[in-house]
């Protein structure tokens, strides 16, 4: 990296803006402190060279955001610190990541810190999946002069230094004042979802070693391809992650990678299924049967201001990647490496690829959770209709017929007995944490068993 990082607290204004539909846990509840930060630094941008590698352009300098959740207290903290690439592709930042993982985070004491690695998430722009207001100005110095007035980003070309220069530098925690000061930091997770996964690809095969900061990552929803490097004073062309030849991580990693996939990432326009390797002493991949790219777990209660035709996905894939992180942990510790997994089973139709499909229609192989081995609905991440673009990356949920449920189960302890059967299962073959056992349970659908009682 280029230069150091300072950090200067940003208060006033609105408070912090970052996209979520779910509030997550309550952090005062579970010992957590939030504030937001001004990261100020500077960072180099790169150029791909005929041989591959990369090779240093220019540098210039930038003052992005970072959010910080930490344990008030030193003594709940358990060494981690997750680094989240905030997402931009609605366009503006968004933490998708930590949806997924705040439960296991607040519960086994890590600290988690999104950054606004990208040009978008600071000088605004549109987003890539349908969901921009062109009347409400993205810039975030327009949004909130007050609190953000003072942020700058110099391009997408410099993203992946400044995610390395702010890790070094929230690893550095030693003086006052310091966001993380009070904690003892051994060891950085950096994570990301859909764009940040392709923006992690790049940075795991280009600049992970270079830097040194990160001893595991975790890269969730990513495509065939990556993204590029990017330019001064503009995004990167997400596009660019979609087309061309695969893009397969690096055989000489240097620490843990976990790769997590649903279906509409192996499929659809992601594509992932080209770009498919082995697993490796430091490259682990999952490929989550019954998922979506985004499902009910991330937008919730407001599911229906998406437009949607049908029901999201409502699959089971945050308890998924909450095991994941946790062996990822225990995976960087040198204590045991994560389970292996099947992939999900595609075949050749011919025309493109598709799933193997089960007898009520959900993807065979793959991580497996009781909401696709004990089904009441039809969970896919591959849309068959022509939606919107948002509506692809959510899936979609059918309910079985009555009839179908009601030759699966003969009544509601049966189903129960199954699920719960299943649920073990998971848990034993840990792809699903004990702490959230009693979250698996409850999602359940013994109304929709019950519905099919006139049908027995």
């Amino acid at each position: 990296m280029s230069s150091r990082v300072t950090f200067i607290e940003l208060t006033g204004g609105n408070g912090h803006n970052i996209l979520s539909a779910s509030p997550g846990p309550n952090l005062t509840a579970h010992g957590y402190d939030e504030r937001e930060y001004a990261a100020v630094g500077r960072a180099r941008r790169f150029e791909s060279t005929s041989s591959g590698a990369v090779t240093e352009a220019d540098a210039a300098e930038f003052t992005t955001r970072i959010l910080v959740r930490r344990p008030a207290n030193g003594s709940d903290f358990n060494g981690y610190l997750v680094v989240e690439w905030f997402n931009v592709s609605s366009g503006t930042d968004a933490a998708p990541e930590y949806t997924y993982l705040a439960p296991e985070i607040v519960r086994s004491g890590y600290a988690w810190v999104g950054v606004s690695a990208q040009y978008t998430g600071i000088e605004g722009g549109a987003g890539s999946v349908g969901m921009e207001d062109g009347d409400t100005p993205t810039r975030l110095a327009d949004k909130d002069p007050d609190r953000y007035g003072s942020l700058r980003h110099p391009g997408d070309g410099y993203s992946y230094d400044i995610f390395g220069a702010i890790g070094g530098a929230l690893a550095a925690n030693h003086t006052e004042g310091h966001p993380l000061a009070g904690l003892t930091v051994r060891r950085l997770l950096a994570a990301g979802e859909s764009q940040s996964a392709m923006a992690l690809t790049t940075y795991v095969n280009h600049f992970a070693k270079q830097h040194n900061i990160f001893h595991g990552v975790l890269i969730h929803s990513r495509s065939l391809g990556a993204l590029p490097l990017g330019e001064a004073g503009k995004p990167a062309d997400i596009t660019e992650a979609y087309r061309g030849l695969p893009v397969r991580l690096s055989t000489d990693l240097t620490v843990p990678v976990f790769v997590l996939q649903t279906e509409t990432d192996v499929l659809t326009n992601f594509q992932y299924v080209q770009a498919r390797q082995p697993d490796s002493s430091f490259l682990r991949v999952w490929e989550m049967a019954g998922t979506s790219h985004a499902d009910l777990a991330q937008i919730g209660e407001y599911e229906s201001m998406l437009g949607c035709p049908a029901p999201v996905n409502r699959g089971q894939q945050r308890f998924v990647l909450r095991s994941a992180l946790h062996h990822l942990r225990s995976w960087v510790d040198e204590e045991s490496e994560p389970p292996v997994a099947d992939p999900l089973l595609v075949v050749d139709a011919g025309d493109g690829h598709r799933f193997e499909l089960d007898q009520v229609g959900n993807a065979r192989d793959g991580v497996r959770t009781p909401c696709v081995d004990v089904p009441t609905q039809i969970l896919r991440g591959v849309v068959e209709d022509d939606v919107p673009r948002i509506c692809v990356l959510f899936g979609v949920t059918t309910p079985l017929p009555p009839t179908v449920i009601a030759d699966l189960y003969p009544d509601r302890d049966s189903y129960l007995k199954r699920y719960t059967e299943a649920a073990d299962m998971a848990i034993e073959g840990g792809f699903v944490r004990p702490d959230d056992r009693s979250e698996v349970l409850a999602d359940a659908r013994t109304d929709l068993v019950a519905d099919a009682d006139a049908f027995r």
